[in-house]
């Protein structure tokens, strides 16, 4: 027998589709809420709100030099939120993009130390690019396999693979690769392995540009694409439309790392000129923030990199102008990230409040 009292005060219901205005609406409202929590943040810590976010604007995008910068910083993460997409889009939940990175970094890296003088600069740049995308294909093909031959947990799967792939940098740095002995460090690259700059900054933002629209156009309108999303749906059903799901999902697999191993080569090869442990510095879990705001949308990926990208750089600014906290700065990233993502819950479900009201006259009438 059910009481109208067993109803709970607050209810989730999803929401039918919503007008896109009302949608953007919502957007806005989100992002203008994070800024006005943000002006909250500094005005507390005694700064002016106003010139804080002109200071992170003008750190980030003020000049030339800032604005090549704040490229540099959005390129690896727009290029891991493009890889990992696919295979977010199919359930497998891909957390070794860390690994993937510095897998492909380190296929690139072999290369560029030991093959520079005898390879042309560009067919080394093309080898050092497919060298580091398979590499970074393989890494992950490892836990794709025993996903599907075995069913394996993925998420600790992939995460683990990450220290694996981070500890044999360690050994290289110390090891086989290290330059001057005792220095724990790999020497840095030739110039011929170095890519060529476009507008003062490394060519890779014109490579992650060009996977966007080819990443777009894979997932919408390709026989594959719409096979991920079919398995990420119900992998029951993709069966009994006859797809091998186990194939699907190494296939994807295989992709999202080489895509990241490719990162990894952009990362060596365009920014730092040399390959350490701490190559991936975290771009492979802050991507899968990327990649669920966009909600797998390879478009809105880019505005999501460039805004967090403006924030880190700003932030930067920040620290030595007005001597706020980097803590602080982390806070402000987590309430414009928050307020973006909660906007993304109130745009599929809405609340139900229940009134106790009910209740009550029910209870009378009975």
């Amino acid at each position: 027998m059910h009481h109208e009292g067993n109803t709970p005060l607050i209810r989730l219901a999803k929401r039918d589709d919503m007008p896109r205005a009302q949608v953007w609406a919502i957007r806005g409202a989100s992002f203008v809420l994070a800024i006005l929590i943000g002006a909250l943040i500094f005005l507390l810590l005694g700064h002016n709100p106003l010139t804080a976010y002109g200071t992170i604007l003008d750190g980030s995008l003020g000049r030339a030099t800032m604005i090549q910068q704040t490229v540099r910083i959005a390129v690896p993460l727009l290029g891991t939120a493009l890889a990992i997409a696919p295979c977010f889009k199919m359930r497998f939940w891909n957390i070794g993009a860390e690994g993937q990175i510095t897998a492909g970094a380190v296929g690139a890296s072999y290369f560029a130390l030991f093959w520079a003088d005898t390879l042309p600069a560009p067919v080394l740049l093309v080898v050092m690019a497919l060298s580091g995308a398979l590499l970074g294909g393989l890494w992950a093909l490892i836990p794709a396999f025993f996903k599907a031959r075995w069913g394996t947990n993925e998420t600790l799967f992939t995460l683990m693979m990450n220290y694996i792939m981070i500890g044999i940098v360690r050994w290289l740095q110390g090891g086989p690769w290290e330059g001057r002995p005792g220095s724990q460090i790999i020497p840095e690259f030739d110039d011929a392995a170095m890519l060529p700059r476009v507008f003062g900054v490394h060519c890779g933002w014109i490579v992650v540009l060009v996977l966007t629209v080819l990443m777009f156009l894979y997932m919408k309108y390709t026989k594959q694409g719409y096979e991920i999303a079919v398995v990420g749906e119900s992998q029951n059903t993709a069966r009994y439309a006859g797809m091998n799901v186990g194939k699907v999902i190494m296939r994807t697999m295989f992709l999202s790392g080489a895509l990241s191993g490719l990162v990894g080569f952009l990362v060596v090869s365009g920014a730092d000129g040399t390959l350490h442990a701490e190559v991936a510095a975290g771009v492979g879990f802050t991507a899968i923030t990327v990649a669920w705001l966009a909600q797998l949308n390879p478009f809105g990926m880019v505005g999501i990199s460039a805004l967090l990208a403006v924030l880190e750089k700003g932030a930067d600014r920040l620290q030595t102008r007005m001597d706020v906290p980097a803590s602080i700065s982390d806070i402000i990233t987590g309430v414009f990230l928050f307020c973006i993502l909660g906007c993304e819950f109130f745009i599929r479900y809405r609340l139900i409040f229940s009134h106790k009201s009910k209740g009550k006259e029910a209870a009378a009438n009975g």
